[in-house]
């Protein structure tokens, strides 16, 4: 089983679409040994403290916390991110984790030149790894991506879009 660490942002956006059929949260730490910074479990509690569409997502993460793993880790303080993103990129290449999981599409360069060995993925392009390994079908990662997307007001999203085409080729 790969490992995946995950930032704050990447395991809301699964959790918006939680409680849909299929439930890409559950087949994300059904699939990987998902482990996340301790960091990133404050930042949980604290979106999920909103009574909107991210807190619930917050909250639906909170709830599948015996499926995660939760480590500490030390900040670089010099590191130019939230405290969430920080401690995902260090546990990541502390851990040589084979997956980051982060949806902070306007830093994603800085975050994908952070990381040692650990491949950067984003929600939608997990979404596509899971098409591929024929864990969600085609309609369902796109389902889900508009439902994501339609919470996080991605529509105007080149990465987004681009996600989208490529499962439309499918």
């Amino acid at each position: 089983m790969s490992r995946l660490v995950a930032d704050t942002s990447g395991l809301v956006s699964l959790g918006i679409a939680a409680s849909d059929d299929p439930d890409p949260l559950s087949i994300c730490v059904n699939r990987y040994e998902v482990v996340v910074p301790a960091r990133v479990v404050e930042e949980l509690r604290e979106t999920a403290s909103y009574d909107d569409a991210h807190g619930r997502a917050a909250a639906a993460v909170l709830d599948r916390t015996e499926s995660i793993s939760t480590r500490s880790v030390v900040l670089d303080a010099d590191f130019p991110l939230d405290d969430g993103e920080n401690a995902a990129v260090a546990l990541a290449n502390d851990l040589d984790a084979a997956l980051l999981l982060c949806d902070e599409f306007n830093r994603l360069g800085l975050i994908h030149a952070s990381l040692a060995d650990t491949r950067l993925v984003t929600t939608p392009t997990l979404l596509s790894a899971l098409v591929r390994a024929d864990a969600l079908s085609v309609d369902d990662a796109t389902a889900v991506l508009d439902a994501i997307g339609d919470a996080r007001s991605w529509d105007a999203n080149s990465y987004v879009k681009r996600a989208r085409s490529l499962l439309d080729r499918r």
